[in-house]
């Protein structure tokens, strides 16, 4: 096996506009890097011409590699195949729509010369999304920060770069959901950050739904790093249990009928533990079954 020094890891989905200003860009800078380098496309079945870019430009280059999926998978466990099949000495995730800049590669790189494992992005501003995203996005990770034991900074996505060591201990990890920001947090080591200016998408929308798909990783940050929220129910069923004890006797003295407000309130409170207590019950049923966190369909230039 060749020895590798950095390996481009990069999801696709119906991006037949972006694959060439993103390989312009990304051979520019490998070039200020090293010779000894691949891109790892991993692409869910498209139905745009995304699969005949690639394979052209891997005919040409046979540093470009490609993984079809057999079926559409999502980004999360499309960028973990890539990890799971990328051999350089340091890897690098990152989206094929240039608004993470792959200049940033250079200046985590030499970050990682100063001993880091693991070197993350972390976007000075976010361009393109709407505040309503962004006041969503930052409750989601004060939540998972703060009810998790895990250290995921503010406004950090996936776009990193991870030394072989961290990569092989990725590999070792058999979670089936895929929150590759908490994978690399739960694996530790020394991890450094550099900043950067997050640009707007210049070519198209992204193809994932970006909604259901923030949603998803979002919960699985939380459900599957963190049991507070079911001693957070343990908790408030005590709380309830008082108050209901306090307002029967509140009932029973001045009869005052509140059984209407109660039942609503306590109803409530049952369909909310049930559907968190549900998450749970989900995700232990996803890895009992002990699927494949994806299935490839074809490899071209292994």
């Amino acid at each position: 096996m060749p020895n590798i020094d950095i390996s481009i890891v990069t999801p696709v989905f119906n991006e037949e506009n972006n694959i060439e200003p993103f390989l312009s860009k990304i051979y520019e800078i490998l070039t200020k890097l090293t010779n000894s380098y691949e891109i790892i496309f991993v692409m869910d079945p498209s139905s745009d011409r995304t699969e005949d870019i690639i394979k052209s430009h891997a005919l040409k280059n046979k540093k470009v590699k490609l993984i079809k999926l057999s079926r559409r998978f999502g980004q999360p466990s499309s960028t973990l195949a890539g990890i799971h099949n990328s051999i350089g000495e340091r890897v690098v995730v990152i989206d094929v729509d240039l608004q993470d800049s792959p200049e940033v590669i250079l200046e985590m790189n030499k970050k990682m010369d100063q001993g880091y494992e693991v070197v993350f992005a972390k976007r000075s501003s976010r361009e393109g999304e709407t505040f309503f995203k962004r006041k969503i996005s930052d409750f989601g990770y004060w939540l998972i920060n703060s009810l998790t034991e895990l250290n995921i900074p503010k406004d950090v996505g996936d776009f990193r770069m991870m030394s072989k060591k961290v990569v092989d201990h990725l590999k070792k990890l058999k979670e089936k959901h895929g929150f590759l920001r908490g994978l690399v947090s739960y694996v530790g080591f020394k991890q450094g950050e550099v900043i950067f200016n997050r640009l707007p998408r210049k070519n198209d929308k992204s193809k994932y739904n970006k909604f259901t798909g923030s949603l998803k990783i979002g919960l699985n940050g939380l459900i599957c790093f963190s049991e507070k929220p079911l001693q957070i129910l343990n908790l408030l069923g005590l709380v309830i249990l008082t108050m209901c004890f306090f307002l029967l006797l509140t009932i029973f003295f001045h009869n005052i009928r509140f059984f209407d407000i109660l039942i609503l309130l306590l109803f409530g409170l049952v369909f909310i533990s049930m559907g968190i207590t549900g998450e749970y019950i989900s995700r232990i049923y996803e890895e009992v079954k002990d699927r494949p966190q994806f299935i490839i369909d074809e490899k071209i230039n292994f």
